[in-house]
């Protein structure tokens, strides 16, 4: 006999990291940073001591970034990437019977955390070219509603929320549900009008912003986020979380990233410039984009996702694939540019079809 599981997490699919590539290839299906790690970061790390637990609390990196926002220590929380304290608020704000809103598609992880805390997804379906309805979601919450998520840029269709378009949203809400703004890749955003959670945070009280070190900051495959919120939530999200889960060298490489910030910055400035360029390619050759605002492209492919995505790889481009849906193209190495463009040409030349629906769509 095997052992008795629930339900709903034997059914759920893991999480699937973006796939790697060939050697020949490059892969863009994990919007990591393509720039090597900054030296100073391996010389932070170079002698940790791997004998002794890591300072659970993160004090001084946690000090750092409230010094950095402005606001209290206990206002800021520090956990393995910010999907890690996701997880965390939502453990902490629902359960079996209550609801958490978010649109789609939208971050893979959302489906399965809720599913994990035993709550329901009501997901609210994105506006033709891949932006939130906030209407809509504003509309979709009630008295069952714990959580909303909102993602700008939206992960993985690239678009934003305006800080007008978040006023009205957040006027709609009620003071009683959490709403997480999640800003991975805020520092990729140069649009004036996009929402900035971090000066948002005194007009909304129930209102928690995340943010990470793995994307602008490179340190992806060390995993720390964090988050900037009222003291008593992020309370709750601390008693949530796996203790320790923030290794002594993330804590170390992170406060180096943030000693080099303003190099770091200036790779994320090439990557804006790269950005701009596949975009134009992109339309000049016929494909319908959203304007990104991340470090990524999306590619509304529908049906033609799977002969899309093998004709992008027979050309050495790997991208995070949606069957029926899209796909997502991070901006990787300048050598890819080339590469990718001339693969969206060809395919538009060969799959007209595929230009077509992402017109559509």
């Amino acid at each position: 006999m095997a052992v008795t599981l629930r339900p709903e997490i034997a059914a759920l699919p893991p999480y699937r990291q973006g796939r790697a590539a060939a050697a020949e290839a490059f892969k863009l299906s994990s919007n990591e940073n393509p720039s090597p790690t900054h030296p100073a970061i391996h010389a932070a790390i170079a002698d940790s001591q791997f004998n002794r637990y890591p300072d659970g609390a993160a004090m001084e990196l946690r000090t750092r970034l409230a010094e950095r926002v402005g606001v209290p220590l206990e206002q800021v929380h520090v956990g393995a990437g910010s999907v890690s304290i996701l997880y965390q608020l939502v453990q902490a704000a629902a359960g079996p019977g209550d609801e958490i809103v978010y649109p789609w598609r939208s971050f893979e992880a959302y489906p399965l955390l809720v599913t994990v805390a035993g709550a329901t997804s009501v997901q609210i379906p994105n506006l033709p070219g891949g932006r939130h309805d906030l209407d809509a979601m504003a509309a979709a919450i009630t008295d069952r509603t714990r959580v909303v998520l909102v993602c700008t840029p939206n992960n993985p269709t690239s678009t934003l929320v305006t800080a007008a378009e978040f006023a009205a949203f957040m006027a709609k809400v009620p003071p009683t549900v959490l709403v997480i703004l999640d800003e991975a890749y805020s520092e990729f955003v140069t649009d004036e009008r996009a929402v900035s959670g971090l000066t948002e945070l005194d007009t909304y009280p129930n209102l928690v912003v995340l943010r990470t070190f793995s994307k602008a900051f490179g340190l992806a495959g060390l995993r720390v986020g964090w988050a900037v919120g009222p003291a008593y939530i992020l309370d709750a999200a601390r008693s949530a979380a796996i203790p320790l889960s923030v290794t002594e060298p993330a804590q170390r490489a992170a406060l180096a990233a943030l000693d080099v910030e303003a190099e770091l910055l200036a790779v994320v400035d090439e990557l804006i410039e790269r950005r701009a360029r596949v975009f134009a390619g992109l339309t000049a050759a016929g494909w319908t984009v959203p304007e990104p605002h991340g470090n990524f492209v999306w590619l509304a492919t529908g049906e033609e996702t799977t002969a899309v995505a093998a004709m992008l790889e027979a050309d050495g481009i790997v991208g995070r694939v949606f069957a029926g849906e899209g796909i997502r193209v991070s901006i990787g190495e300048e050598e890819s540019v080339d590469r990718l463009l001339r693969s969206a040409a060809r395919i538009v030349q060969t799959l007209p079809r595929a230009a077509e629906i992402a017109r559509l769509g």
